[in-house]
């Protein structure tokens, strides 16, 4: 190649560079196809521990990428045309180089599964099928995702016993999605999963953070079981989302060495909830998403007598406190200045825990809020965990197995 295009390919080259200095844990590898007349010559580069383990002729180096770019460069004066080839998660950028031009260009990664049919012998206890919409997270694309948490065979085919599942973790993305507009930009989005057991629904915003919304962002999980972080970690090794880290630890003994943007609570059993919350409260969080699990702290306590007639029904006093429980969590939140949603999850035939509660900082403390938060306390004759929590240390509780792989 001509030393003229030489120096355009390299401003290209210092483009990727700075690339990969901003956001290397999404960096996937780099192809590199040099060619002389009717012959090629491959080179192939993998992540190593912030540099690159580079294959080319048969000889195997760990280089920085400035001195990869470097060899490139070098070898491009003895060929006629080189490919580049450089992969991140979601994109590939290639570029094109000869004696008459140097080009890039983003390449989409294209879907090439194909949805399977749902069987026509179901359980009937199965009340899911594939829905008619343009899901979020998208069978081809998050393929390896899929197949990562179990939605997915081999094969690339919805497993039938997994798409309520599918359709599950999409609505849960579909729900985030004004949400996530919300976040701050051009900075690096840390979140907090508290209680985050398998990490499922996490490993999928993660996905969508980074490959569909091109989000810089950084994932923590916690929980107190070694064996569900193990597995959390072993998890993001093999799908290569170099962007996350698992602490088996209890909430409490957390102390946030960054600046928390969102803080997660899904599943998480009774208090151990609030326990996310308070921490997202204390930490100045800009977002609170919370998928509450069971409710058993306020059951054992509330008491309203212009009830009491309603109330002696055991099914209307659990429900009840349910809705008093979620209910002063959302007052609380708006006491702290976020703008509070409670919405349904997904069906209440699909699961009972159906209410997600997204809770975004708008604004300084409400005074009027928290007055009429403690007002309830008083008519109710309640002392919730939360505020518990946001008045004293406190102690984890511990998660519910059933749900140690949301």
């Amino acid at each position: 190649m001509n030393k003229q295009n030489i120096s355009k390919l390299n401003l290209f080259l210092l483009g990727l560079r700075n690339r990969f200095e901003e956001n290397a844990s999404i960096f996937k590898g780099i192809n590199t196809t040099f060619t002389a007349g009717l012959k090629e010559f491959k080179g192939v580069g993998s992540y190593e521990s912030n540099n690159i383990k580079y294959n080319f002729n048969g000889k195997t180096e760990i280089l920085t990428m400035e001195s990869l770019f470097e060899r490139v460069l070098a070898e491009a004066e003895k060929y006629e045309s080189l490919s580049i080839v450089y992969r991140e998660r979601g994109t590939d950028i290639q570029i094109l180089a000869d004696n008459k031009n140097v080009k890039m260009k983003n390449i989409e990664v294209k879907e090439t599964s194909e949805v399977t049919q749902v069987s026509e012998v179901q359980s009937t206890f199965e009340t899911s099928t594939l829905l008619n919409r343009d899901y979020y997270i998208k069978i081809g694309k998050a393929d390896a995702l899929l197949k990562e948490i179990g939605i997915m065979t081999k094969d690339g085919k919805v497993k039938n016993d997994r798409i309520r599942k599918y359709n599950q973790i999409d609505h849960y993305v579909e729900l985030l999605e004004g949400v996530i507009d919300s976040l701050p930009k051009n900075t690096t989005i840390n979140i907090l999963d508290c209680g985050c057991g398998k990490s499922y629904l996490t490993f999928v915003l993660n996905y969508y953070l980074t490959e569909v919304k091109k989000i810089k962002c950084h994932f923590i999980g916690l929980d107190h079981s070694e064996a569900v972080i193990t597995a959390s970690k072993k998890m993001s090794e093999n799908l290569g989302y170099r962007n996350m880290e698992f602490h088996a630890l209890d909430i409490h003994n957390y102390t946030p060495n960054k600046n928390i943007h969102v803080v997660l609570s899904l599943h998480a059993c009774d208090t151990a909830t609030d326990m996310a919350l308070a921490l997202g409260i204390k930490v100045g969080s800009d977002v609170i998403i919370a998928v509450p699990c069971c409710h058993r702290e306020l059951l054992s306590q509330y008491n309203y007598a212009p009830f009491k007639g309603i109330l002696k029904q055991g099914i209307f006093k659990a429900r009840m406190a349910d809705i008093l429980t979620d209910g002063m969590r959302t007052l609380m939140l708006e006491a702290q200045g976020y703008e509070v949603s409670a919405v349904e999850y997904i069906s209440p035939l699909e699961t009972p825990k159906n209410l997600m509660i997204r809770a975004i900082k708008t604004k300084e403390e409400d005074p009027k809020a928290l007055d009429e938060y403690m007002s309830l306390m008083g008519s109710l004759n309640v002392y919730p965990a939360l505020y518990s929590y946001l008045t004293n240390d406190f102690d984890i509780e511990e998660d519910c197995e059933e749900d140690d792989e949301e």
